[in-house]
Formats: C-alpha cells, structure tokens, sequence
C-alpha cells in the first residue's frame, strides 16, 4: 500500500489516496500500526482521500488508537493539497466530505505551489446536544470535576463537527495537561469523548490577539496541534471575552493557525499550512 506521510503544524498524519489504493478490512488496526512511533511510520492517525458521490473528494480519519474521528481541520488541509498535487481533483476551491458534513477548501499557493489552504469550518455547536455534552446548561460553559487530576475545571464545551472543551489557563506551557487532558477525554459528561485545550491570550501579531494553545487530543493524547480546536478555542475566546474582534492567531507548538469567526451566525474558517513529508510503501497484511 502506498502512502504519504504529511503534516499542517506538527499535527501528522499517514495518507492514503484511495483513488489508487485499497484499504484492508480491519482499518483500526492498521492505523495503529503506522501510527506507532516506535515500531511503524509515526503519526497522529491515518486519514483516507479518496472518491466522493455527494462532493469532490471524501476523507476518512482514524485516531492513532484506532478509533474513527469525524474530522481535523490540519488533516483536511494535507489531504486536499495531496489531492491537487496528484491531480485527482481540479485546481480551486474543493468540495470534501467529511464525518462532520461537506466542507469547501480553498487552496492557498505560493510560488505556484500548494502552501496550504483556508477552510470553511461550519458553524460552531454550542448547544449541549449538538457537542455533544451532558450538562443542564442552555450553553457552552459548564464546571466538572476531576478527582483525580485535582480542583473543578471551568470548560466551555464548542463542537465543531467534533467535540471540542476549551479550558483557559493562567500558562498552557506549565499545565499538567497530560493529566488533566486524559481526564477530560473520557469524563462522562462526555458521550463519544472530547478533545481537550488549554488556552491562553497572549500578545498580539500583525494586529490580531494571539492565542496559546496545547492540545490533548481524544484518542491520540498531546499533540503538536489541532485545527478544529482552534476553531473551538477561538469561538470560546470570543464567547468568553478574552479577546476583542472576530479573529485571531492561535500558536500552537507545531506551529501557527489564522481562525476567524466574522458573527455568531457564520462559518469559522482557519486558514494553515500543508506539508507534504514523504512517500512510501507499506507492506500488506
């Protein structure tokens, strides 16, 4: 099976192009396999481009522990530039399914080269049933409490097609985020899990606020970053009113990401990069 590795700010991923590639039956074990860092190709999960009956392509994603996801916004990037690039799709804005809908992907060039590309999201879900999250509330903040890993948290809970609980921190870089991100994943008031950020305002860059964001993401633990989550926690800034405007700079430890958020009745659209880093076979099982 060929594949290609790839990543948009760290957050790495083995690709398959399904327009030429068949997938084995058993997909959660053989994405566990290349996503071992140790004994396989290394990556966050393994994410499938490949013919779609509704768009122009359709992407599937599995977790590093095997389990599906519905989307990744750093993913959805690589895989359209891998599309472009392998000519599967026509140059301009691409129409991809996804587990959380069909979204439009603008490709963003440089030097005539696919650099990376601006996504329209969708609109946030900030009704407990729509994240999903069990709590009583009528919106997206709600206190839970982890005996484990310490004192009650304050979330604000965004689903951007995925689940998403942004947690503002006084220092992301001194956070146990290990202990408490692992925590929130499987908390209860959860149903399919939760990716889980750590967040704080930062400075300010180019004349937008920047955000600093760690990662802990369901079914992959830490991360160098993740594009639907800074999505989520950019709506929860603006919620939350951390910053001011509609727009910012999230800076992740893979890199930087552009989310903005024009009204409360629009579509976020992150806007990245897509790096392809190489090729290569595996071999069948």
């Amino acid at each position: 099976m060929r594949f290609t590795k790839m990543h948009g700010c760290g957050n790495d991923y083995v690709y398959v192009d399904r327009w030429q590639e068949r997938l084995p039956a058993d997909v959660p074990s053989l994405a566990r396999a290349v996503s071992d860092r140790h004994t396989g190709i290394g990556a966050d999960g393994l994410i499938a481009i490949g013919p779609s009956a509704v768009a122009d392509a359709r992407m599937e994603m599995w977790n590093a522990d095997g389990s599906a996801a519905e989307m990744c916004g750093n993913g959805i990037r690589c895989a359209v530039k891998l599309a472009l690039d392998r000519g599967r799709v026509a140059d301009g804005p691409v129409r991809v399914e996804t587990g959380a809908g069909v979204l439009t992907v603008e490709p963003v060039r440089r030097d005539g080269a696919v650099w990376g590309a601006r996504v329209a999201m969708g609109r946030p879900r900030l009704t407990p049933a729509a994240v999903p999250v069990d709590h009583p509330g009528p919106g997206p903040l709600l206190e839970l409490r982890l005996d484990a890993a310490g004192a009650r948290h304050r979330l604000l809970a965004v689903g951007m097609g995925n689940p998403h609980a942004v947690c503002f921190v006084e220092n992301p870089e001194r956070f146990p985020v290990a202990v408490v991100g692992a925590a929130l994943e499987v908390h209860p008031a959860f149903p399919r899990r939760t990716n889980v950020h750590f967040v704080a305002r930062l400075g300010g860059q180019d004349g937008l606020p920047v955000l600093h964001q760690r990662t802990w993401e369901r079914g992959a633990g830490e991360t160098l970053a993740c594009g639907t989550g800074a999505c989520a926690a950019t709506v929860a800034a603006i919620l939350d009113r951390r910053i001011q405007g509609r727009s910012a700079i999230v800076r992740l430890r893979g890199g930087d990401l552009r989310i903005d958020w024009p009204a409360d009745d629009a579509e976020v659209v992150m806007t990245g990069p897509a790096v392809e880093v190489f090729s290569g076979e595996w071999p069948a099982s």
